[in-house]
């Protein structure tokens, strides 16, 4: 397990770094050096000041159906989470990390879980909005046309996700006689077949008690998911403006949706190698190709490497290697047996 995990590690970080450098040259870092020590600080702020908006955003989640958290504690909680996403292909290790924490604040693995997917929830809920005025943006806007035309694989992704979280949360009881009926026809055990539908039940009742929050609460939580995306997703806009180039925020942000979307389908941490590539090409034929390889270097060292290098430690603090490190996502959760 360790070799593997080390050898997708060096393999993204070779694609991470390599690929933006294959395109741009040693023009590319000239123009990293080039940047000035105020920027990276902003870019990095940037990104402390977001994860301080998704500890308020977990402790208002929290609050009144687990003991109480902290800021420090919270922010700690959602450090040690983003380093799960980041080091783990497709970001599996994320709910995983999550779940276990939330478990020694009083919350069940199915509570733990139901409260990941509205957060997940959440964020979905923002991006479909945000691509829809984007749309409605650029189809306004002559020149932009074609940009609008690059949403549509995107914002149909993210809809069906919408509409499917939504139906099973609608139909559940119709969910899980399906899936017990499939369990029934694996010949799983009647005892664990009899486990999987307490746990689901528990699960759904932890998405009913959230659900039964006051709107104002509700509504802070997604202001929170709002200034938590806008700051994350800023960032590119800031290093190509400290470049010295410019690309509207619009179109920095529509490359970052869907550069890590791509990254997704590498199955490699973070995304690294399709992220790279995909927002490298975007980003040539406004900036040129050393200017994109730079921006592109610099956003993934804010947005990637630096939840690394931050998050390692307090993961380590957080989680404890026995807890989380080599366990999978049936362990973590005790999924039934």
């Amino acid at each position: 397990m360790k070799r593997r995990y080390l050898v997708l590690g060096v393999l993204g970080l070779a694609l991470g770094i390599g690929i933006p450098l294959a395109i741009g040259g040693s023009e590319a870092l000239g123009l990293l050096r080039a940047l000035p020590v105020g920027l990276w600080a902003v870019a990095l702020l940037m990104i402390v000041a977001a994860w301080n908006v998704n500890a308020g955003r977990l402790r208002l989640l929290l609050g009144g159906i687990a003991r109480p958290m902290g800021q420090r504690q919270a922010l700690a909680t959602v450090i040690a989470t983003e380093f799960a996403i980041c080091a783990t292909p497709a970001g599996t290790g994320g709910p995983v990390t999550l779940v276990v924490l939330l478990k020694r604040h009083g919350l069940s693995a199915p509570q733990g879980i139901a409260l990941y997917a509205v957060d997940q929830l959440m964020d979905m809920l923002f991006f479909c909005t945000a691509l829809g005025a984007l749309g409605v943006y650029w189809l306004l806007v002559p020149a932009q046309v074609h940009a609008a035309w690059q949403l549509a694989p995107l914002a149909a992704l993210l809809g069906a996700g919408l509409i499917v979280v939504v139906l099973l949360t609608r139909f559940h009881r119709g969910a899980l006689l399906a899936m017990l009926f499939m369990l029934r026809k694996l010949h799983v055990a009647r005892r664990r077949r009899r486990r999987f539908a307490r746990w689901v039940a528990e699960f759904r009742g932890g998405l009913t008690m959230i659900g039964g929050f006051s709107r104002p609460r509700l509504l802070g939580v997604y202001g929170l998911c709002v200034v938590h995306w806008l700051l994350r997703y800023s960032v590119l806009y800031v290093v190509v403006s400290g470049l010295g180039a410019h690309i509207g925020w619009a179109y920095s942000f529509l490359v970052q949706m869907l550069s890590l979307t791509v990254g997704q389908f590498t199955f490699l941490p973070g995304g690294t190698g399709g992220a790279e590539l995909s927002a490298t090409a975007l980003l040539t034929p406004y900036l040129g190709a050393a200017t994109a390889a730079a921006a592109v270097l610099a956003w993934r060292f804010a947005t990637f490497y630096w939840y690394l290098i931050a998050g390692a430690p307090v993961f380590l603090i957080q989680a404890g290697r026995r807890h989380v490190v080599h366990a999978n996502v049936s362990q973590a959760v005790r999924a039934p047996r």
